[in-house]
C-alpha cells in the first residue's frame, strides 16, 4: 500500500468520524424524544474534522483547510463551554451540609 492510498485511507475514516457524530445525534434524540445534542456529538465533530483536516493538508486544499480549521474552533469551543457549565452546577464543598 503506498503513501496516496493510506491517505485515502486516512480521509475516509475522519469522513466516517464525522458522519457518526449525526447517528449519534439522532439515536440520542429518539432515546429521549426530543431533538438533543449529545456531548459525544462534539467529541466525533471534533475528531473527524482533526482527521479531515490532517487529509486536507496533506492534500493542500486550501478550501478544506479553512472549513475544516474553522470547524475545530467551533467544536472545541462547545465542548469547553459544556465543561464549564458542569464544573459550575457540580455543589461545592462548602455548602454540603454532613
Amino acid at each position: 500500500m503506498n503513501t496516496e492510498w493510506i491517505w485515502v485511507c486516512v480521509g475516509f475514516a475522519g469522513q466516517t468520524l464525522f458522519s457518526a457524530r449525526f447517528i449519534v445525534q439522532w439515536l440520542a434524540s429518539e432515546r429521549v424524544r426530543r431533538s438533543v445534542v449529545p456531548v459525544a456529538f462534539w467529541f466525533f465533530s471534533l475528531g473527524g474534522g482533526t482527521t479531515l483536516l490532517a487529509y486536507a493538508i496533506y492534500r493542500h486544499d486550501p478550501v478544506f483547510i479553512a472549513g475544516q480549521g474553522a470547524g475545530l474552533v467551533i467544536y472545541a469551543r462547545n465542548l469547553m463551554l459544556i465543561r464549564s457549565e458542569r464544573q459550575h452546577s457540580k455543589p461545592s464543598d462548602d455548602n454540603q451540609t454532613l
